[in-house]
C-alpha cells in the first residue's frame, strides 16, 4: 500500500472518527431561543442589540492570527530541516517555546475566559 493510498483512506476515516467523538462528549446547551428562527426586528437574545463586544473576542481572534503565522514561519524550517541542522533545531524550539510561554501567560492571566449569555437567565418580553 503506497503513502497516498493509505491516506485517502485515513482522512475520510479520521475525519468520520472526530465528528463522531465531537457528537459524543460536546455539551449540549438547549433553549428555546436557540431554536427559533431569527428574524429582522425581532431579538433573539433580551439585550442582544447594541451590545459592546467584549475584548475577549478580540484576543481569540489576535492568538488564532499569532499560531496561524507561527505555522508559517515553522514550515520553510521543516521543508529544509535536514540542511538546517542543531542550529536551525534550537532555533526552531526557541520560538515555539517563547510562543508557548505567551500562550500560557495569557491563559493565567485569565485573558481567555468569556463570560456566556447562554447561562445566564433569558427573559422573555411578553
Amino acid at each position: 500500500m503506497t503513502a497516498t493510498t493509505f491516506f485517502l483512506f485515513l482522512i475520510p476515516i479520521l475525519g468520520i472518527v472526530l465528528l463522531l467523538v465531537n457528537l459524543i462528549l460536546a455539551p449540549s446547551n438547549e433553549y428555546t431561543e436557540k431554536d427559533n428562527a431569527f428574524e429582522c426586528g425581532f431579538d433573539s437574545y433580551s439585550s442582544q442589540n447594541r451590545v459592546q463586544f467584549g475584548i475577549s473576542f478580540f484576543i481569540f481572534g489576535l492568538l488564532f492570527l499569532l499560531f496561524d503565522l507561527e505555522i508559517l514561519l515553522v514550515y520553510p524550517y521543516v521543508v529544509s530541516a535536514y540542511l538546517n541542522g542543531v542550529y536551525g533545531l534550537f532555533i526552531a524550539l526557541l520560538f515555539c517555546i517563547v510562543l508557548t510561554l505567551g500562550f500560557m501567560f495569557e491563559l493565567g492571566k485569565g485573558a481567555l475566559t468569556i463570560e456566556s449569555k447562554q447561562t445566564k437567565e433569558i427573559k422573555i418580553k411578553s
